[in-house]
Formats: C-alpha cells, sequence, structure tokens
C-alpha cells in the first residue's frame, strides 16, 4: 500500500481552514497520481492504492468541511464518492479472484474446473467494472475533480486570510 505523503509546510500553528487547504491540495494530488495505469488487472495493487487515497481525501474533505462553501463541498464529495465507489467494485472483482486463484493451486486436478470457471465469471464482472472505472480516469474527467478541488482549496484560504484581518 502506498504511504500518505507528508503534508509538507503543515504546522500546528496554521488556522484550521489553512491546514485544511494544505491537506486536501496533497490528497487531492496523490489520488491523481495513483491513477495511472490503475486500470492494469495485472497490477491490483494500483486500484488498492487509487482507492485508499480517495477514502483519504474524502476524510480530509469530511473534517474539513466547514471550511468550504456547502455546495461545492457537496459536488466535490460526491465526485470523490463515486470514484470511490467504482475503484471498490473493481477491487472486489481483484481479491476474489486472487482468493480463488490461491484456493485453486491447493486443489485436486479434478476439482480445478470448477473454481477455474468461476473465476472466469469473476473476470467478466472485473473487466465491467474496468469500464466503468475508466469513465472516472479519464483525463478530463480527473482534470475537472482537480479543478473543483483546488476551488476549495482557494475557499479555504481565503476563510484563513480572512481571519487572519
Amino acid at each position: 500500500m502506498a504511504k500518505a505523503r507528508p503534508i509538507e509546510g503543515l504546522t500546528s500553528d496554521d488556522a484550521y481552514a489553512a491546514a485544511g487547504a494544505k491537506i486536501v491540495a496533497v490528497r487531492a494530488r496523490e489520488v491523481a497520481d495513483h491513477s495511472q495505469n490503475v486500470l492494469d488487472v495485472t497490477d491490483i495493487e494500483r486500484v488498492h492504492d487509487m482507492r485508499v487515497a480517495t477514502r483519504r481525501l474524502r476524510a480530509a474533505l469530511e473534517i474539513f468541511e466547514p471550511c468550504f462553501p456547502a455546495q461545492q463541498y457537496e459536488e466535490a464529495l460526491k465526485e470523490v464518492k463515486a470514484v470511490a465507489d467504482a475503484l471498490g467494485e473493481r477491487r472486489d472483482a481483484d481479491v476474489a479472484i486472487k482468493a480463488l486463484e490461491r484456493f485453486a493451486a491447493g486443489l485436486a486436478a479434478p476439482d480445478r474446473p470448477g473454481v477455474a470457471s468461476l473465476i472466469e465469471r469473476i473476470r467478466t464482472e472485473q473487466a465491467e467494472a474496468n469500464v466503468r472505472l475508466e469513465a472516472f480516469i479519464q483525463p478530463r474527467r480527473l482534470a475537472a475533480l482537480s479543478e473543483r478541488l483546488a476551488e476549495l482549496v482557494v475557499e479555504a484560504e481565503a476563510v484563513t486570510t480572512a481571519e487572519a484581518r
């Protein structure tokens, strides 16, 4: 599992909104970075890493919700949840296939075809989940999400600036 990136420049002296802005910016970048090659079914850890990144981002958004304009926050959170759901669907298939392959390896030869049939059915589900996931990781869609999140960060920074006056 990919480790969470440290939040550069975050200090205990930061205002709540400033901390939120820094954390959301880093977590948003992690989601985008982990989208690279996430559709590759031969490396299922990529999906896992991106899914974890969306969970971290979602948690940050929820913790710092008061720092953001309600409508923009709701739209961003809804999109992050949708991406996470698509990743979860794909991850479920990945995990099931891996477990069944390990299980089948320990079976007697006459019992393997039944498990192999089930694995193939789940591979079909995995491919369908990948098609749905692909819609969420299109460069335009990820860019739009990144932009939406950047706007939230700007709003949180504006709150900090206003409070400092």
